[in-house]
């Protein structure tokens, strides 16, 4: 890293880039400016792509990709503005869930990592000694995280009110999911059945047992049905406003399971897969044709990115997330921090932020790992072919034996660390976060 901090060509790098700078704090400049359209040169050093070739020989040895099929693997690599290693890298390729990578861009600059989504939960009648004398109706606002713990602490707030019994429906409105069922009557049915403890079945229970202990079971008995009306109630009075995480949380959340049905919810907010393509191209600075979605999860092969763009849009991710005192490692898993989800039974370097993706001929991974030599290394790797575990191990190698060559961090940098505790949890079930709206 040293040479490149003397070298004429970062400090060009950095004029064009505009950054006035010590050369002391270059690293850190590097870390956050970097762009695929500000790459000035091959790098010096040819350990990534000495590293890459040992790599694409080993998947033709091992017979895991014909060499005729080795077009279908793409591999891109940057370090600041040096180029590392590229195959196929300007080529879009199937993405599979990096695509949720241009979903978390688009929406987080959309939205705000502070963003809450509302649900509303109103009457259309009194509440009469516990009773509500008409329906219950939710108003979806497209939260893409409202689970068991959500629904439990909802009844709580409604029984804390001194609301028991609902005389009419459940009737839905808006852009209401539950437990990830989009299906508004389904998504209701889920939520009637969580209002009431006494109906709950096994899923229900166990969500209950792993609850902050003391937490009350509510008793919400609607007698009625559950009904999907396009229009509220004119006449409907709000009882709750319920707010969702905070939306740094959810993406992470997203992203550490790679949730389909929450990246779908996203997309839908920001106005579908053709916004999320066209503003994540113009965020990341590269050419419209290297991102090609037809929705914002990565299920189907027709969702197609460079590996390229795919780092073009974290490097964007991180730009914008520094811009609100947040980094990387609080939108995607990191090794060594986060033990849940896609990083787990993974064997990739420490400090590595990561995004997987998987379909069953796809197996593909990218994100930045900080080393010694090199700084921070921001890579896309995609492959295609039936043996997705052996691919997944190869990229694992890949990284540790590119680690090797360019050393070991002597620290966790900064803009690598989650600002959130180790493995943490997010605070589902929170009654703060349903305002009261309606006194009796």
């Amino acid at each position: 890293m040293l040479e490149l901090l003397g070298s004429g060509l970062v400090s060009l790098w950095l004029e064009m880039a505009g950054v006035q700078i010590k050369p002391s704090d270059a690293f850190n400049a590097l870390a956050w400016q970097s762009s695929p359209g500000l790459v000035l040169a091959p790098d010096p050093n040819p350990a990534g792509n000495n590293t890459v070739t040992e790599y694409f020989k080993g998947l033709i040895t091992s017979k895991l990709v014909p060499e005729n099929l080795m077009p279908s693997q793409g591999i891109w690599m940057q370090s600041g503005p040096m180029l590392m290693a590229n195959h196929q890298g300007t080529t879009p390729l199937p993405a599979a869930s990096l695509t949720k990578i241009a979903t978390s861009l688009v929406t987080l600059k959309t939205w705000g990592p502070d963003h809450q989504f509302q649900t509303l939960v109103s009457a259309t009648g009194p509440v009469v000694n516990g009773v509500l004398q008409g329906d219950l109706v939710i108003t979806g606002g497209g939260d893409p995280l409202f689970v068991w713990e959500e629904a439990i602490a909802l009844g709580n707030t409604l029984n804390k009110m001194g609301i028991k019994q609902v005389k009419g429906n459940l009737v839905i409105t808006g852009n209401f999911a539950m437990n990830f069922q989009r299906n508004p009557v389904l998504a209701g049915q889920l939520l009637k059945q969580a209002l009431n403890s006494k109906t709950w079945t096994r899923p229900a229970n166990f969500i209950y047992s792993i609850m902050p202990k003391g937490t009350p079971k509510p008793q919400v008995v609607i007698a009625g049905t559950v009904k999907f009306e396009a229009q509220p109630n004119p006449q409907q009075s709000l009882l709750v406003r319920h707010y969702s995480l905070p939306l740094q949380k959810l993406i992470k959340e997203m992203n550490v399971f790679s949730n389909n049905d929450m990246a779908e919810m996203f997309a839908e907010s920001v106005g579908g897969a053709s916004v999320v393509q066209s503003t994540a191209a113009n965020l990341a600075r590269v050419p419209n044709s290297e991102i090609q979605l037809i929705n914002g999860s990565g299920l189907g092969p027709e969702n197609r990115i460079s590996p390229r763009a795919v780092c073009a849009m974290l490097m964007a991710l991180q730009q914008e997330a520094s811009a609100h005192q947040l980094n990387l490692a609080d939108l995607f898993p990191t090794s060594g921090f986060d033990h849940r989800g896609t990083v787990h039974s993974r064997h990739i370097p420490l400090a590595t932020v990561i995004k997987t993706g998987t379909l069953h001929d796809v197996s593909a991974l990218a994100g930045v790992m900080p080393t010694r030599d090199r700084g921070l290394v921001w890579f896309a790797i995609i492959n295609r072919g039936p043996n997705v575990s052996a691919f997944r191990a190869g990229q694992d190698k890949l990284l540790q034996s590119l680690v090797q060559k360019l050393q070991v961090a002597t620290t966790v940098p900064d803009i690598l660390t989650p600002h959130s505790t180790i493995n943490s949890l997010p605070e589902l079930g929170a009654t703060s976060r349903n305002e009261i709206l309606y006194r009796s």
